[in-house]
């Protein structure tokens, strides 16, 4: 993983030829978790566009954000605006919703001087590596993921929700699941339990999808999580995750999650004009930190709910 894919020749149109081979690229998706285009002419967002209407019909806004993006054009969006030196941690993408998207797709502007990889981990490899007592908890108990909207720490709740209207947020969240406090100093804190443990509709493979470690205060740089914990208690970090009861995610548990990615986690260095499509329910992904310009773009397709994951833990 990635499944590769290279031009005969350069000035190839990705577009085009996704149009004529649109089945094995599909079957590559789901077979290797991730395809990589290389040696095609994707150059900017409008040939990116092209490509994504290619792969498929329903291209995705960013909604429900956890990280900071900027749309460059309609469906194109900056990749994670973190600070280079920062690592992103492996997650799949939007998985603490209820309908996240099936893909989701990188393209490379201009690759670092250094570092800027984007890792990758079979998600069915990573559950698969879990100890049974660990699987069984989670699949009984869930993940609970707790924020808060801090602004100047996180994510105002204007930006995550895409909204000014407070109503409009109370209205998304009842529809999705996710109950609503307003704090005493009027800050927003959000809770919402999902699966752990998912099925690929398509391949009918079992994944560890979710953001239990991802979202973990212990999971942030060691000076910044124990920054945090002394500054704010603990219902106002700005992301933490517990089981769906409640309970404390045991550090032993915690450990062996890091493990278990860390043992399926791979990568590749970026060239100019690459597109990486990533099958989101089978792969995590992540972001090591880099020296120099680096742009990467990303789109989202096809939202869980057109799929047929009635019962996606099934």
């Amino acid at each position: 993983m990635p499944a590769l894919v290279q031009a005969d020749a350069p000035g190839t149109d990705l577009a085009a030829w996704l149009g004529r081979h649109h089945d094995l690229a599909d079957d590559l998706a789901h077979r290797a978790g991730a395809v990589l285009f290389r040696g095609f002419a994707v150059t900017g967002p409008d040939e990116f566009r092209a490509v994504m209407d290619a792969l498929s019909k329903d291209v995705l806004e960013y909604g429900e954000r956890s990280s900071p993006r900027t749309e460059v054009s309609e469906g194109i969006y900056t990749s994670t605006e973190y600070p280079a030196d920062q690592e992103i941690l492996l997650h799949n993408e939007q998985s603490y919703t209820e309908n996240w998207p099936m893909r989701i797709v990188f393209c490379c502007e201009r690759p670092a001087l250094s570092g800027g990889r984007t890792p990758l981990a079979d998600s069915r490899r990573v559950l698969a590596a879990l100890k049974p007592e660990t699987v069984a908890a989670f699949e009984q108990r869930g993940v609970q993921y707790v924020r808060n909207y801090l602004p100047g720490i996180s994510l105002s709740w204007q930006e995550a929700f895409q909204t000014e209207d407070p109503d409009q947020v109370a209205s998304y969240c009842a529809a999705e699941g996710i109950s609503v406090e307003w704090a005493e100093d009027g800050h927003l804190r959000t809770r919402q339990v999902r699966p752990a443990i998912h099925r690929h509709p398509v391949t009918g493979d079992r994944t560890w999808f979710n953001h239990a470690v991802f979202f973990h205060v212990t999971s942030l740089p060691e000076e910044v999580s124990q920054g945090l914990r002394e500054a704010l208690p603990e219902e106002d970090l700005p992301y933490n995750t517990y089981y769906g009861d409640g309970g404390v995610i045991e550090d032993e548990v915690l450990a062996e999650l890091r493990a278990a990615y860390a043992a399926e986690t791979t990568g590749f260095d970026w060239q100019r004009g690459d597109v990486l499509l990533v099958e989101n329910m089978i792969t995590a992904h992540a972001r090591e930190p880099f020296q120099g310009p680096r742009r990467i773009l990303a789109a989202m397709s096809d939202p869980a709910r057109t799929n047929p994951v009635n019962d996606p833990t099934n």
